[in-house]
Parts: C-alpha cells; structure tokens; sequence
C-alpha cells in the first residue's frame, strides 16, 4: 500500500490537464487529502468536501437510493447508486467518483474544461484503485 498524499500526487500526474484531486469522506464530509497545482482559498476547499457529500449521500439522494432499493425488492443499507457525477463548470471538469472497496469515500478530479472527457474519465477509473488501497 502507499501513502495516500502519493496516490494522489500521482494521479493528479496522470490525468490529463489535471489541476487537484482529493478524497472526501462522505459520511463526515470531511475532506482527507488534496493535492492541486495551485493554491486554492480554504474556504472554497471545504465546501468542495461538504457538496461532495451533499451529492453521494444527501438527503434527497438516500430518499432515491431507497425508492430504488424497495423497487427491486433490496434490504440492505449499504446499496450506493451515485457512483460517479461530472459537473462541467465554466472553466473546468469536475470528475467525482466514489470508491467500491469503502463506499464513504469519493475522489474528486478536477481538469481543465480542455480535456477529451472520456480519456480524463478513463485515467481517473485507471487512478482509483491505488487510491483506495491507500485510504
């Protein structure tokens, strides 16, 4: 296993036009490491990590997640159907991906809006497992 803050520092490298990534605990919103190419103020990090929870584990988000489980006749809690969320904004492409191993973590990669969509989305699905193995 490696070290979380080099698991990150790596994909940041291998994501094309990758400007940060960071990883988020959605149970706590609290966000567990970040690396960016710039400096971003504090405040704006910290609400990265609290609308990363809002959007994998919010309120109107487990009311879905349950509608769908009693739909199909499933019982157990731990069932996630937000797995992944792309938010394109002005400049740049946000790619939120939740872990499998520890479904309370996401890893958010943050591009230039530049970037060929599928490839960056192919190399941060590539990026997760030694992030996870790092968590």
């Amino acid at each position: 296993m490696s070290n979380l803050s080099d698991a990150i520092s790596k994909s940041v490298s291998s994501v094309p036009e990758c400007l940060a990534a960071g990883v988020v605990d959605v149970a706590s919103g609290l966000l567990l490491d970040i690396k960016t190419v710039d400096s971003h103020p504090s405040m704006v990090i910290d609400m990265l990590a609290a609308a990363t929870s809002d959007w994998f584990q919010g309120p109107n988000v487990l009311a879905i997640e349950e509608m769908f489980k009693k739909s199909r006749g499933i019982e157990t809690n731990n069932v996630r159907y937000f797995e992944e969320i792309i938010v394109n904004s002005k400049n740049l492409l946000h790619v939120f991906i939740r872990a499998r191993i520890n479904q309370d973590y996401v890893v958010c990669f943050v591009c230039r809006r530049t970037v060929n969509l599928g490839i960056a989305l192919t190399k941060a699905r590539g990026a997760m497992p030694e992030i996870e193995a790092s968590i």
